[in-house]
């Protein structure tokens, strides 16, 4: 009996044909309904969906025989993934699949808002011939400013030298040396806000991103810098946006995302006449959907017929006796390399790995990926995943090292992380298992330490005198913020200490600055596992 496959979106019959030429019976019902698919989600060993159907913990109860889960596409907003993995069903998208379309879409949005066409075009539309209306610009020569370096980013730049402009690029995650490659003048946001004729930002949105292009940007611009957004809403603050262009303060913008979609029909962008819009279509190419539709299904099939998984979001390509042996290391392991990319901010050119103990006993290949997906998943733009992880890594020039080590310290296993900055700089934290399950922090630079890798942390440098952590509780208790656990480390005939702070809520800028203001504190930093 041919194990069944279910489509409940639209899919390119390119991508159906993936599955039939396999020997897989395929129900493609772009119409059924969630009540329907709960009913009859029990037949299936696959499930296919785009953004219109939703995985839900529910359905997913009812999925006896599923196996995998595919989006054809990257966001899985509309899978419960802790539903799944729970049930063991592999969740798996398409990275990649738009990186083209949305390169294009970007250098379209970029040489229509510099000509001009859409309101041209609207103007002959209306029965017009009027050539003076829409004088524009020649990006040729121009400064092209890029925030946001990753897949798309770098297309992006690629496109864009065809058109003779000098690009600035600004991306803490990418080398200097990859830059260079890439013909790239290295620039900060600020260099590129005060220097660039058109900025197009290509970076995930995270509270670090948020209204990065706001009021205080765009008084660094030039009076004639030109602004794209292909990336995320919210990237770009649209009422300070409004505001710069209503007053001249820019010359003009184009975007295909907004904070709220779809944008409201009374937005005062609808209005401006230096505004090109979009309503999100950057992927919207038949190449791009047909991409996504044949790479899902072959990805799927590979999955039914051999095992193979690639582009998983929830579990890597091991075997499952194995996988339960080094699950819980590999929870550890992402939390480190998470930690790491949170704790000093400054541009990694190195990572390396470092086992001992009982862990070598284990394949250390899941463990090492496990660290660089948590290394770099806050600083991509979609989801990161144990398939390309590796490959974000080397994109931004970062080496990395895996090394074994039969030193066992006080510690029955270890995994030490250490990160080297390009100023020189290095900073390395160390964790273990108690007993089968029980993860902590036992490192970090030297200092010996005691904490849960979970929740919100504080981590707090401060001189070694009395009364300090009595004044840092005091700092807690005036935010009105609870420590869950705190563990202090300091090596002897040292003057400088350190402590670790687990707390119930969510680490604030008031709390921080709360802290770094008490006496005798020499940092503190907000750490999100």
């Amino acid at each position: 009996m041919k194990e069944k496959i279910l489509v409940s979106d639209k899919l390119s019959e390119d991508g159906l044909k993936v599955f039939e030429e396999a020997g897989f019976e395929v129900d493609h019902l772009p119409e059924i309904t969630p009540e329907e698919i709960r009913d009859c989600i029990g037949e299936y060993s696959a499930w296919v969906i785009r953004s219109r159907s939703r995985a839900t913990a529910d359905i997913i109860e009812n999925a006896a025989k599923l196996r995998v889960i595919g989006r054809a596409g990257v966001g899985v907003d509309n899978v419960d993934s802790a539903a799944a993995t729970r049930k063991g069903i592999i969740v798996m998208n398409t990275p990649g699949g738009n990186t083209t379309s949305t390169a294009e879409h970007t250098v379209s949005m970029m040489v229509s808002l510099a000509r001009k066409i859409p309101q041209a075009h609207a103007s002959m539309a209306a029965g017009k011939w009027d050539k003076k209306a829409f004088m524009g610009v020649e990006m040729n020569g121009k400064v092209l400013g890029v925030i946001g370096l990753g897949r798309i980013g770098q297309e992006v730049v690629q496109r864009m030298k065809a058109f003779k402009m000098r690009v600035l690029g600004y991306d803490p995650f990418v080398s200097s040396e990859r830059m260079r490659q890439l013909g790239i003048d290295e620039a900060s946001v600020d260099e590129i806000c005060e220097k660039s004729d058109f900025i197009t930002v290509h970076t995930p949105l995270s509270p670090e991103t948020k209204d990065l292009l706001n009021k205080d940007a765009f008084a660094k611009m030039k009076s004639n810098a030109r602004i794209v957004n292909c990336a995320r809403g919210g990237i770009v603050n649209e009422d300070d946006l409004v505001d710069a262009l209503k007053s001249g303060q820019i010359a003009g913008a184009a975007l295909d995302v907004f904070s709220v979609e779809p944008i409201a029909s009374d937005h005062p962008l609808r209005s401006l006449d230096n505004v090109v819009l979009s309503p999100h279509i950057a992927a919207s190419t038949t190449e791009a959907q047909e991409n996504v539709a044949i790479q899902v299904a072959e990805q799927i099939v590979d999955v039914l017929k051999s095992g193979l998984v690639r582009n998983a979001l929830n579990a890597p390509s091991l075997d499952p006796d194995v996988l339960q042996k080094i699950g819980p290391h590999m929870d550890l392991a992402e939390k480190l390399g998470r930690f790491m990319s949170q704790y000093h901010r400054e541009r990694a050119v190195r990572i390396d790995c470092r086992y001992s103990g009982s862990i070598l006993d284990h394949p250390l290949e899941p463990l090492t990926t496990a660290i660089v997906k948590g290394f770099v998943e806050d600083s991509v733009d979609g989801p990161v995943n144990f398939v390309n992880a590796h490959q974000i890594l080397k994109d931004r020039g970062i080496e990395l090292l895996e090394t074994r080590r039969s030193e066992l310290f006080q510690y029955t296993n270890l995994m030490t992380v250490m990160v080297t900055y390009e100023s020189g700089a290095r900073h390395h934290i160390g964790g273990t298992l108690f007993g089968p399950r029980h993860p902590r922090i036992v490192i970090l630079d030297e200092k010996h330490f005691d904490a849960v890798p979970e929740g919100n942390l504080l981590v707090i440098e401060n001189r070694d005198v009395p009364g300090i952590i009595g004044s840092v509780g005091t700092a807690f208790g005036r935010q009105k913020v609870n420590i869950a656990q705190m563990t202090w480390g300091r090596r002897e005939g040292e003057d400088v200490a350190m402590t670790i702070i687990n707390v119930d809520s969510d680490v604030t800028d008031d709390l921080l600055k709360e802290v770094q203001s008490v006496e005798n504190v020499i940092s503190v930093v907000g750490i999100k596992l």
